[in-house]
């Protein structure tokens, strides 16, 4: 496969600045890989396909407000600041990306706030975007990140040009998050309320959970025709034991195994065994799945609709099957479901 064949038109007005009114009452897509069908559902009608035994895997990882606003000493000229990864909490090391990134250079200090006392120091260019900034704050590590909270704003993606508002604190992370970690929220995972969870499990539907935490590298552009030479940045994960176990049995008793959202997908592949059952695992997973792919572990996936030529939109034709999965994309268009992170949802079974 090459890069163009996830090439699809795309209109503007079709991506989605805001969720839905409720959670769970985006619009869903069922496509049915057996079946080569493709219904028009409501999110929260997936109860449907789901019975007593089945298994649905859930990322319960927590988005961080990472997007800052700092002005530079001296010009005073405003400069985004993204926060990537934590490399060194006792120094205060950051992995981050700097918007306009030609205006930063090693040594400049950036101020965050009039009275804060948060300061950063550019102290290496580690690409043409990315930089490794040390913060200077006078207080405990407790006190520094909390400080980082406060001045931090929830990181929608950069196509949602509307400014921030305070419901999107909510509304840009699950409601089973736990451990913070990602600078984007796992989207799959936005259309579950507590009603469609607890409606779920009286059916009898194990929900279980996993960590990763989503980095942007994810939505990084493919810029190469040939997709074995793109590189995926790693992402670090976690599998417990007792989730393992639950999928396992979900495997052998022939039940649905649905991984929700692209990153569960991922990190479930990241780590088979040999009998192609799923292990426990904490580390990082740098996989890059395209068609064509065997998957060894869910056999049914919750996920958005994502860009064209996107890594997301190839791991999803890698399982629903090229030519149905663009059937499915054109049908969308259509029939003007949203797209992207705050858009509608599909079901592959």
């Amino acid at each position: 496969m090459k890069l163009s064949h996830f090439n699809y038109e795309l209109p503007d007005d079709l991506l989605a600045e805001y969720p839905s009114e409720e959670r769970d009452e985006a619009r869903l897509m069922v496509v049915n890989r057996k079946e080569g069908t493709i219904e028009h559902r409501v999110f929260k009608d997936i109860v449907d396909y789901f019975d007593e035994g089945d298994i649905m895997v859930f990322n319960n990882t927590k988005v961080f407000p990472a997007r800052l606003f700092g002005n530079k000493e001296k010009t005073g000229a405003r400069i985004e600041v993204f926060l990537l990864r934590e490399l060194n909490a006792e120094s205060r090391l950051w992995d981050v990306l700097v918007d306009p990134a030609r205006k930063i250079r090693i040594g400049n200090k950036l101020f965050f706030g009039d009275d804060s006392g948060l300061v950063a120091e550019v102290i290496d260019n580690t690409t043409s975007r990315g930089r490794t900034l040390r913060f200077l704050f006078d207080g405990s590590y407790e006190e520094f990140r909390k400080k980082l909270k406060e001045m931090g704003e929830t990181p929608l993606p950069k196509y949602i040009k509307r400014p921030v508002e305070p419901s999107d604190k909510e509304r840009y992370q699950t409601i089973y998050a736990k451990h913070e970690g990602a600078v984007a929220a796992p989207t799959a995972g936005l259309h579950f309320s507590k009603h469609l969870l607890k409606r779920l499990e009286i059916k009898g539907v194990d929900l279980d959970e996993i960590t990763l935490h989503v980095g942007l590298g994810t939505f990084n552009p493919v810029e190469v025709e040939d997709l074995s030479k793109h590189k995926m940045d790693s992402e670090e994960y976690t599998i417990s034991q007792s989730t393992a176990d639950a999928v396992n049995k979900a495997k052998t008793n022939k039940k649905r195994v649905c991984a929700v959202g692209t990153t569960v997908m991922r990190a479930m592949e990241s780590s088979v065994s040999a009998n192609h059952h799923l292990k426990p695992f904490d580390g990082w997973t740098n996989k890059f799945i395209f068609p064509p792919y065997d998957f060894s572990i869910a056999n049914c996936m919750i996920t958005n609709f994502h860009t064209p030529k996107s890594t997301l939109m190839m791991m999803t034709s890698a399982f629903a099957g090229h030519d149905l999965l663009m059937e499915a994309y054109k049908q969308a268009v259509k029939e003007k479901y949203k797209f992207y992170s705050y858009g509608d949802a599909m079901l592959i079974i």
